[in-house]
């Protein structure tokens, strides 16, 4: 079995350009945005066909996520016999314009119709401007007659809970729900490792071509999950955010000069949404972190987070 001293993992993010994105990851997190482009997501942690993380620092730099986790997977996940993808897709999104309603499908609708991947999410709010809204989930009653209806009629977003939000919320949205996002909202975004969208309604916008965006009309239908509402998904704003059997979320604050020890048998990634510090190892070796950044602590690292201001994060396990 190959080794290697584990130590906190960064990555250089994938920047996505979206019609609905904007420049406030930059504004708030200091990422060097290309210039002139409307960036709508930043992936922070991704293990995809098209798109791998690349490792940033220390002796794995340059290479990509999916080769380090193959390479040292009992070091870095704590199975020894894992064998990939990465089982977490991580971004940061900016909205600036709302986003299309869409929805992503479950295993079984997967099985059914062939193709995609099954994708369960969360999103927490990490600024919101005021009125803020997402669309979760359907309205109680909505079957799929009433829906396809709306699809013709273009009032699909009738048919979805409207929920006005503030930053610190955390909405959990399994795979057959519904969605979308509204404008100003910045969001972290922890999700299965998928990239399966079918988008059924895009609010009759067009590109700055003036050509509608592709929908996905029936595999939407057949991915929706039409005996659940809207009003059963919930919110969360402390502790422990998300549990399903896909991942735990945990939310953490800490006041400056506080300190987290890291303990060896699990893997952790940690989101920094505020404030920064080091993370250092029982040897002396450490890091550096700070707002915006996304940490893979692989499995066998012992050590301890020094937070050198009041911070705020979320730490993702498996």
């Amino acid at each position: 079995m190959p080794s290697m001293k584990a130590y906190p993992l960064k990555f250089e993010p994938l920047y996505k350009q979206r019609i609905w994105g904007g420049r406030k990851l930059q504004e708030v997190f200091n990422k060097d945005l290309p210039a002139g482009e409307k960036i709508g997501e930043s992936w922070e942690l991704a293990d995809l066909p098209d798109d791998k993380s690349v490792i940033r620092n220390g002796e794995l730099a340059g290479q990509t996520l999916a080769w380090a986790v193959c390479k040292y997977p009992e070091i870095i996940t704590g199975d020894p016999e894992f064998n990939g993808p990465f089982r977490l897709l991580i971004k940061l999104l900016d909205a600036q314009d709302i986003l299309s309603v869409q929805v992503h499908p479950d295993p079984e609708a997967c099985r059914r119709m062939g193709k995609g991947e099954a994708k369960t999410e969360c999103w927490y709010i990490i600024w919101a401007s005021p009125g803020a809204v997402i669309y979760k989930g359907l309205k109680k009653g909505v079957d799929v007659q009433a829906f396809a209806e709306a699809i013709k009629q273009g009032t699909v977003a009738e048919m979805l809970e409207r929920v006005p939000v503030e930053a610190g919320e955390c909405h959990f949205l399994p795979a057959g729900t519904p969605h979308s996002i509204g404008a100003g909202l910045l969001i972290a975004e922890i999700q299965t490792p998928s990239d399966t969208t079918y988008r059924v309604f895009d609010f009759n916008r067009v590109d700055d071509k003036g050509e509608a965006r592709a929908l996905h009309i029936s595999e939407a239908l057949e991915s929706i999950h039409f005996n659940s509402s809207g009003d059963e998904l919930g919110v969360t704003t402390v502790g422990r955010l998300v549990d399903c059997e896909y991942f735990k979320v945990d939310k953490g604050h800490q006041a400056k000069n506080c300190e987290l020890l890291l303990s060896s048998g699990v893997m952790k990634v940690l989101i920094v949404l505020s404030g920064f510090g080091t993370i250092e190892a029982a040897d002396g070796d450490s890091i550096e972190f700070t707002a915006g950044e996304t940490i893979l602590i692989p499995a066998a690292y012992e050590g301890a987070v020094r937070f050198e201001a009041e911070t705020l994060y979320l730490k993702v396990t498996i």
